[in-house]
């Protein structure tokens, strides 16, 4: 079996999730000369990042993948880390890698026939807690709370709220008011379901400031806080981590097992956030795990966007002891529900593996068209 095709598409759709601003995604269709299609993703986010994939995938790797032998996954990402040399320590050439590798394993699933958590090891968890990840829009804390209060009646176990986000909550502006929704929250949704606070780019808080919020949202339980600073600024966390008891959870902007590595080795993580569309594929993604593993943390699939990155997620998740949850799109949208003929959803509360080979979903390329920019 060789690789007979490689195409990239950029996609961008609204996001009811994200108060229905648009959301940018670049995939890639491999297709081999038996007629296997694998699809894969890069979370490049921006239009011009995106645009920027679609040429590395179609004129930088394509040419030197075609031909080759799509299960042999781990010698092409090799091939591909040393093509990128020059420019490749993160960034957009990590996006086309991701893609790539991804689809070579949905590739690799579907020839042997089995979902892809089998080639893992097989299912170390056979679930995993399901986790509403939203930004909340109202402009009230009663309004947010009843929203997150109607999830966790959907099954969800856990909310992670983002702060700093589009519409009328005002989060992370200012401190008594951030105090109130997490109290508001924590009262809503009672004492026995997750709470996790995503603090994000958006915001922007001093080591001081930082060390009183972390403390102040303690009282109402928070599973870990996300992103308080930049993740490059590893001294902040340090402090923070030194000065309260809080898990610290940082890692989704990091892009290389290189970086995810000296950030393990700092201390100063408990909850990795890796994202298989961002941090060169499955290949890497499984290196980062053993790291995690070895350093006694645990790590979060950050699967904000497509069906795709998802499906990579659970299937890399449940393979491992280190995963403590499944992060999902509480609304729907169309990146999940119409990328795919059967969406991934969480069932009675838990995350579970699609059990069809390679990533078990079914790309709607009919979808794909609809939605491509580029």
């Amino acid at each position: 079996m060789k690789i007979a095709k490689i195409e990239a598409y950029g996609i961008r759709c609204p996001e009811p999730n994200d108060n229905g601003n648009l959301r940018h995604a670049a995939l890639v269709r491999v297709e081999t000369d038996c007629g296997l299609v694998g699809w894969g993703e890069g979370i490049a986010m921006w239009p011009e990042a995106v645009r920027a994939v679609t040429v590395l995938i179609e004129h930088g790797f394509a040419p030197m993948l075609i031909g080759q032998d799509p299960t042999e996954t781990e010698a092409i990402w090799n091939q591909m880390k040393r093509h990128v040399w020059w420019y490749g320590e993160g960034g957009i050439a990590s996006f086309a890698i991701s893609a790539i590798d991804i689809a070579l394993w949905d590739i690799k699933g579907k020839a042997l026939g089995v979902p892809l958590y089998k080639l893992f090891g097989g299912k170390v968890q056979d679930k995993l807690p399901s986790c509403a990840s939203i930004h909340v829009k109202h402009a009230t804390h009663e309004e947010n709370a009843a929203e997150i209060y109607g999830y966790m009646e959907e099954g969800y176990q856990s909310v992670k709220v983002g702060f700093g986000k589009k519409g009328q909550a005002r989060l992370g502006r200012e401190a008594r008011y951030d105090q109130d929704f997490a109290r508001t929250v924590r009262e809503r949704i009672g004492d026995d379901k997750g709470f996790i606070i995503d603090i994000g780019n958006n915001v922007k808080w001093d080591v001081a400031h930082a060390i009183r919020m972390t403390k102040a949202f303690e009282q109402y339980g928070i599973h870990w806080i996300e992103e308080p600073f930049h993740p490059s600024d590893i001294e902040a966390h340090r402090q923070l981590r030194e000065a309260t008891s809080t898990l610290i959870g940082t890692g989704e902007r990091e892009w290389t097992v290189d970086g995810y590595h000296k950030l393990l080795k700092s201390g100063i993580v408990d909850v990795v956030g890796v994202d298989p569309a961002r941090v060169e594929g499955i290949t890497a993604f499984r290196q980062i795990i053993n790291l995690t593993g070895a350093e006694k943390r645990k790590f979060n699939a950050h699967a904000w966007s497509t069906a795709i990155t998802s499906a990579a997620s659970i299937h890399l998740s449940i393979s491992s002891p280190h995963c403590l949850l499944m992060e999902y799109k509480p609304l729907p949208n169309p990146m999940q529900d119409e990328l795919v003929y059967e969406p991934i959803k969480h069932k009675d509360g838990y995350a579970v593996a699609p059990e069809a080979p390679g990533l078990g979903i079914e790309v709607n390329e009919d979808k794909v068209r609809e939605y491509r920019f580029i």
